[in-house]
């Protein structure tokens, strides 16, 4: 299993931020350019990266203001879990961890793991711009 994440400080309480990760439609906003044809619900998703594949996630798990997990909801081209675990900081500040664990063999790892850590620090930055 390869684990790729990112972590940010947003200078806003835990319940914001949770509100704001819980509802897939924000998520378009944490998407870099070469995501199109996005579509998507409260718990679910649908989009295309840019010459790679067409995904459908949906959360699989809510734990209140520290856990949202999202799966896929179709064949995907791999194994993969997407999770952002929260820690509030008092201060009305919030860790954000954002986890990809995807099951790679050896050639994917060499080809995917440079653009999953891109997309994951895109997204934890782009958190920390929209709420921060």
């Amino acid at each position: 299993m390869t684990i790729i994440e990112n972590t940010v400080t947003i200078a806003r309480p835990v319940q914001d931020v949770f509100n704001f990760l819980t509802d897939m439609n924000n998520h378009q906003q944490l998407m870099p350019e070469n995501i199109y044809n996005w579509s998507s619900t409260r718990d679910e998703a649908r989009f295309t990266i840019q010459n790679m594949a067409k995904l459908a996630i949906h959360i699989s798990e809510r734990k209140e203001f520290s856990e949202i997990i999202a799966v896929p909801s179709e064949q995907a081209p791999f194994g993969v879990e997407l999770k952002w675990t929260l820690e509030d900081l008092g201060n009305g500040s919030t860790a954000a961890k954002h986890i990809i664990s995807a099951d790679l063999n050896m050639m994917m790892k060499m080809l995917a793991s440079g653009p999953l850590q891109k997309l994951v620090n895109h997204q934890t930055e782009k958190l920390k711009e929209i709420l921060g």
